[in-house]
């Protein structure tokens, strides 16, 4: 089946950098916060706040917890002129660490020769993915600024992220591009290519990727939610087109599908 996920990138580039001009202008506010992980996501949010504000008005924060990874960040920042004031580079492990010793997450399992600490990887994850969010806040708090989002749609019908988390923010510029949309748009805007061929991760424990934790690829998770959420082909029809995967893709879309609605909330 044809590949109907290809956009024209210039155009994308001006519709989403107009639009998050137009934004900023509104509420009055003229800078903007953006947690950078390496990833192809945040750069490509990066790359585009570029567009729209000049290097003082952008304030970076790469919030790691295991390790910085400085061979992703270096190369996305590199002549983008932001001041070395605006950059913060900083380890969340001890914050992280006393939140799971507080909330009881790590678990004592015993062997024959000794007792073996272990922990609830996906409420670490959560409580990883919070934590930098009350960072990144607490940076636009102090500098009269928006934080800027660096969700896609892919990872937002997957439910591919931490409520109050990673999900959090002010302004979202690529929340309606699918993830290879996003590369479509981070190779028009010239990103590195280290940045563009790592394996997507969240950076949520050592080794851990997205399609590992999903089973499937990017690549096969938009074409089948492209036809299931925007063209409303029935997952018999998405099977019988050639494409793989498709009941547990929208499974995983529809177990999380509660992610979508919350809060609940009496109307009116």
């Amino acid at each position: 089946m044809k590949n109907n996920l290809i956009i024209d990138v210039e155009k994308e580039a001006k519709r989403i950098t107009d639009f998050m001009g137009k934004t900023f202008a509104d509420q009055g506010i003229r800078n903007a916060v953006i947690g950078l992980s390496g990833g192809i996501d945040s750069a490509t949010s990066f790359y585009l706040l570029r567009k729209v504000f000049g290097p003082e008005n952008i304030y970076v924060a790469h919030l790691y917890y295991s390790e910085a990874i400085t061979s992703m960040i270096e190369p996305i920042l590199k002549d983008s002129g932001i001041p070395e004031k605006n950059i913060r580079i900083l380890s969340i492990k001890p914050c992280v660490d006393e939140m799971v010793r507080i909330l009881g997450i790590e678990r004592g399992e015993e062997s024959k020769s000794r007792t073996t600490m272990v922990r609830d990887k996906i409420r670490t994850g959560n409580i990883i993915a919070r934590t930098r969010m009350i960072f990144l806040y607490d940076l636009a708090k102090k500098n009269h600024a928006l934080v800027c989002g660096t969700e896609n749609k892919s990872e937002k019908l997957l439910g591919y992220f931490t409520r109050f988390g990673d999900q959090a923010s002010d302004i979202e510029p690529i929340g309606h591009l699918f993830k290879t949309q996003v590369l479509q748009l981070a190779s028009y805007l010239d990103i590195p290519e280290i940045v563009r061929v790592q394996k997507p991760t969240a950076g949520l424990w050592p080794g851990q990727t997205d399609e590992g934790e999903f089973g499937f690829t990017y690549e096969e998770a938009d074409r089948v939610l492209h036809l299931y959420f925007d063209k409303h082909f029935t997952v018999e029809q998405i099977e019988k087109s050639g494409l793989r995967n498709a009941e547990k893709i929208i499974d995983r879309s529809k177990r999380n599908e509660f992610k979508q609605k919350t809060p609940y909330h009496i109307g009116g």
